[in-house]
């Protein structure tokens, strides 16, 4: 018999108001059909599920992807975030609304990072991904009627990655098996990670294998088991390519950790955006089902493990694992207060493992290779593999995954170096969401305690490349204003602090200021934000600003509170240049706490 999960207090307003599964697949059925979704459409599915239609509307409001009003044939969408404002976004913007503007078949909408920064300037038709070069080709083809089907990225392709311990040739989920077998028992896995030292890498660092204990002693049942796909940081890619390339590796890493708590549900919550990477986790899910490794009786054992997809609806505030929470129960995805964290009170208040893409995919390499194989990995005393989004100034943007205690250099050479042989500016280690490093800094090991030394970062792993002659102060107003339409704004601090913020700052770059006239408004405003605001977001809003100044000031030094650990699951950034405002910005964030 299930045990019945005390409620924590703050909660009990909306528990049980409107009782029934959550209604976000329900609007993406009716958008997918419909193409948006039309008022009659809403007033009967309220009343075929018997619920209040200020409710759906108030679901419809929060977030980006659900339409409201009919599309146009052709929609475009074009990222002007901060990888792709370096490659000229703006620019490559301006001149499509030149050629496609006036076009009464065509829409052309600005908005937050499309996870597709190797690519960028990055823009999609109708939601198929392409450069903002080729987009003129895929809107002939989309008024066409021709557009062709989205396609994952691939680069070298092949076994171009160390970690997946599984060759061409050998049957995968190997540690799955064995644990279903008996001949591994899923507490040994638990140790194993505790002995590798294994942390979360979606950005809050928390060490995974304490994480799992954590779940798996909790009485309550049903448990749920989360795998945080929802990777929406500008700058940040490298989910995305591992569930393109190692489904298998993420999806093991799930069925291990519902094995290990006890959980009988795990879902993979994935951003809209990567459609084709969806379709990837979709057809191994199914594999894994015609493999008897999924389903009803597993392996013959008689235990139920169910793997779905939950595709997100929009919002970079979802990476936060409270609001992706929220949002799967069908609200609005507002961060809830801690404590009691997910482990405790999560999914349908019961205890919830989640982690990140790259954090699952870890783990059947730890428990197959074993915690010394891992920690030897590592450079000196840094332990294991380490997969990195690289993006900006450089030649071969792309993901790389290298040692652990590799150095900015090393990843820096890894990509080709700054595009052009152009000397370094500046980098964000961490995603844009971490502080800004100068070229003296290229010696610092990208591993979490070096860089919260060096006051930034490992965040959501994406390393953005600035090439010396950029406008850093106007960059990381560009991070700030995806911060300030990213905000729930649930709030003030984020909501009203991250705004303020943004129109002194687009003010001051209009009039031709610098970093050395920033004044002790914006150091104010960086303090109450980061002292106040629930979640990361508003933490770190003007974190990147203020590591400006002190580039600017020679001083270099860490940031008050900023470091691993105290930021949500794979911040994001996004943008405003010189002068220019907001505008709008839709779309998701990343990350998982672990």
């Amino acid at each position: 018999m299930a045990k019945a999960q005390a409620r924590p207090p703050g909660v009990e307003a909306r528990a049980g108001k409107f009782p029934g599964p959550s209604l976000i697949p329900a609007l993406h059925a009716i958008q997918e059909r419909v193409g948006w979704l039309p008022r009659e459409e809403l007033v009967a599915l309220s009343r075929d599920v018997r619920r209040p239609l200020y409710e759906i509307e108030g679901l419809i409001s929060f977030y980006p992807h659900f339409r409201t009003g009919p599309p146009k044939p052709v929609a475009v969408h074009a990222c002007r975030d901060l990888a792709c404002w370096l490659q000229g976004a703006d620019k490559r913007i301006a001149a499509l609304r030149q050629r496609h503007g006036p076009d009464a078949e065509t829409e052309i909408v600005e908005v937050s990072c499309l996870g597709r920064c190797d690519a960028a300037p990055a823009v999609s038709v109708n939601e198929c991904p392409v450069t903002a070069g080729d987009a003129d080709t895929l809107i002939a083809a989309a008024r066409d009627g021709e557009l062709p089907p989205a396609a994952v990225r691939s680069y070298a392709g092949g076994d171009r990655w160390p970690n997946d311990p599984y060759g061409p040739a050998a049957q995968r989920y190997g540690v799955l098996r064995a644990v279903l077998a008996g001949d591994l028992d899923s507490g040994q896995v638990i140790t194993a990670l505790q002995d590798a030292g294994l942390r979360g890498m979606g950005g809050a660092g928390f060490p995974t294998g304490r994480k799992w204990d954590l779940v798996a002693a909790q009485d309550a049942e049903p448990k749920y088991v989360i795998c945080n796909a929802d990777e929406s940081e500008p700058g940040t890619f490298k989910d995305r390519q591992i569930l393109a390339e190692q489904p298998h590796l993420v999806l093991e890493g799930m069925l291990l950790g519902m094995l290990a708590v006890g959980a009988a549900e795990g879902w993979v919550f994935i951003r809209h955006e990567y459609g084709p990477e969806e379709a990837v986790v979709r057809r191994e899910i199914e594999a894994l089902r015609a493999a008897g490794l999924v389903g009803a009786d597993v392996a013959g054992t008689g235990r139920r493990l169910s793997v779905e997809v939950f595709t997100s609806p929009g919002g970079y505030i979802l990476g936060e694992e409270s609001a992706l929470i929220e949002c799967m129960e069908g609200h609005r995805g507002e961060p809830r207060n801690k404590p009691p964290f997910p482990g405790v009170y999560g999914l349908h208040g019961q205890p919830t493992l989640m982690n990140s893409v790259e954090t699952f995919a870890h783990v059947p390499v730890i428990a197959s290779r074993g915690p010394e194989w891992w920690k030897q990995q590592g450079i000196g005393d840094h332990s294991g593999l380490k997969f990195f989004a690289v993006s900006g100034h450089v030649e071969r943007p792309g993901v790389y995954c290298v040692p652990m205690g590799s150095t900015v250099r090393d990843l820096l050479e890894l990509a080709g170096g700054v595009a052009g042989g152009r000397p370094l500016g500046a980098v964000q280690p961490g995603g844009a969401s971490s502080n800004f490093l100068g070229p003296d800094r290229l010696d610092v090991p990208l591993d979490f305690g070096p860089l919260k030394d060096a006051g930034t970062m490992l965040g959501s792993g994406a390393m953005v490349v600035m090439a010396e002659g950029t406008d850093l102060l106007a960059a990381a107003t560009n991070v700030l204003r995806f911060f300030r339409d990213e905000s729930c704004g649930k709030c003030v601090p984020c909501r009203v602090g991250s705004t303020k913020a943004h129109r002194m700052l687009t003010g001051l770059l209009a009039g031709g200021g610098g970093p050395a006239d920033v004044d002790g408004q914006i150091s104010e405003l960086e303090q109450v934000m980061r002292r106040t605001s629930i979640c990361g977001l508003g933490q770190v809003a003007l974190g990147p600003v203020m590591s400006v100044v002190r580039l600017a000031r020679g001083a270099g030094g860490a940031q008050n509170g900023q470091g691993a650990g105290g930021a949500q699951n794979g911040q994001g950034a996004g943008g405003a240049q010189n002068g220019q405002g907001a505008g709008g910005a839709q779309k998701g964030q990343s990350g998982d706490g672990a």
